[in-house]
């Protein structure tokens, strides 16, 4: 699956007995089956991200999503997908800069953009789930240990959702539902949270917390610092 980021790009494709001319405009995707023929004549300048998923994973996925027996996607070519472009897109800043990306937020994305596929070019309508949409006491109280346990993102959102008997696409959903936050948004407030303490009763260099709190330097940790607060982690010892 490709998502353009940029238009201006043409692509000819060559069927067995006939060829297709398309344009891909900013925000419009392809998805095609990698294991049959494919030739083409490409024209113009063109930036994709791109995602190759296997049979095993595309059912993997269905299963979470509580669509089982999805085995394909629709082949689709040029066509404009608004929201699949800006789940792809906000992937970037962790694929340029893989030393500050945190595994609880790429799996929870890519989760979400795997979802959304088989929901949107899976070829069959959703079903229902009579299940709650919120997680229990005790799933609740489970989940959270293991991820503050695990604040330095060492821990995927699959073997939270495993402890907790549920999927993961269910789980991440569950979790919203109950806290308000996805599991991501959930581990960086209280890896902040755990930043304060640290710099309301230490001295303990910037540095030294960055790690301790499980941000990758201290840049990648002021930085999420002053965006969820609204300070630098320095300025806010200070005044704290």
């Amino acid at each position: 699956m490709g998502v353009s980021s940029l238009g201006g790009h043409t692509r000819r494709i060559f069927h067995e007995h006939r060829a297709t001319t398309h344009d891909f405009t900013e925000n419009s995707i392809y998805i095609r089956d990698l294991s049959h023929a494919y030739k083409a004549d490409l024209r113009g300048p063109f930036d994709f991200v791109l995602f190759e998923i296997s049979p095993a994973s595309l059912g993997k996925i269905a299963d979470d999503a509580e669509m089982p027996g999805i085995t394909s996607l629709s082949v689709e070519t040029a066509s404009k997908d608004i929201v699949l472009a800006n789940l792809a897109r906000a992937l970037i800043p962790a694929l340029e800069k893989p030393d500050e990306a945190n595994a609880l937020f790429v799996e929870q994305m890519t989760t979400a953009i795997g979802t959304y596929l088989v929901q949107r070019y899976g070829g069959r309508p959703m079903v229902g789930s009579d299940r709650s949409g919120s997680l229990s006491r005790a799933q609740e109280d489970l989940a959270k240990s293991l991820l503050l346990e695990n604040l330095d993102g060492n821990v995927s959102i699959s073997d939270v959702a495993q402890v907790c008997n549920l999927s993961r696409g269910y789980f991440i959903r569950a979790f919203r539902q109950t806290t308000g936050m996805t599991p991501y948004q959930w581990v960086l407030r209280e890896r902040i949270s755990r930043a304060r303490d640290i710099l309301r009763t230490s001295n303990t260099p910037l540095a030294e917390v960055a790690i301790a709190c499980g941000f990758a330097d201290q840049s990648h940790f002021t930085r999420v610092f002053a965006g969820i607060v609204g300070t630098t982690p320095g300025n806010w010892r200070r005044n704290a």
